[in-house]
């Protein structure tokens, strides 16, 4: 997933993890109700649930000298409610800087006018973040990135409530 403050792109592995695909780009839904997730996140929470995910890998920006910014710390916040959400699916972080980036070129390498970027460049970068995780895993053997803790005392929304992850959104397969 590239979580940013608007948007979210999600991609999607193949079963075997092999190749990452892009999914869907979800608005942000900014609204607080409690004991239900954000609408984004209810969708996040159901696409991993429908592919049977083992692992949602969620990007986590840092500034080119590895520095975290704030929105570093929105991203965790974004992780940590997803974690408590999925589990036991396991939710970690991976470094993306540059994913955006990335993401930008190939679209122009497609053809894509930069005005065209817009809609999809969220999703590219989902796909960025995913295939390097799946080829880190495959290089070495085990995840890479950080992994999200879950605490057990809080509810699915990490509010202490049972959340309602029904709500129409988007979701990873990672």
């Amino acid at each position: 997933m590239d979580v940013g403050t608007v948007r979210v792109g999600l991609a999607a592995s193949d079963p075997d993890g092999m190749l990452a695909t892009p999914v869907e780009t979800l608005a942000r839904d900014g609204r607080t109700r409690p004991g239900r997730l954000p609408k984004d996140l209810a969708r996040v929470v159901r696409e991993a649930r429908e592919r049977c995910a083992r692992c949602v890998y969620v990007g986590l920006p840092r500034h080119l000298s590895g520095a975290e910014s704030s929105s570093s710390h929105s991203a965790r916040a974004y992780a940590g409610t997803l974690a408590q959400a999925v589990a036991p699916i396991e939710v970690r972080l991976v470094d993306e800087r540059m994913s955006t980036v990335s993401a930008h070129q190939a679209l122009w390498a497609s053809g894509r006018s930069g005005r065209r970027h817009r809609d999809v460049v969220d999703q590219a970068a989902a796909v960025v973040i995913l295939q390097y995780a799946l080829d880190a895993e495959r290089a070495t053997g085990r995840r890479p990135g950080e992994r999200v803790e879950v605490d057990p005392s809080l509810g699915p929304t990490g509010q202490g409530a049972v959340g309602d992850a029904t709500d129409d959104g988007g979701a990873t397969r990672t």
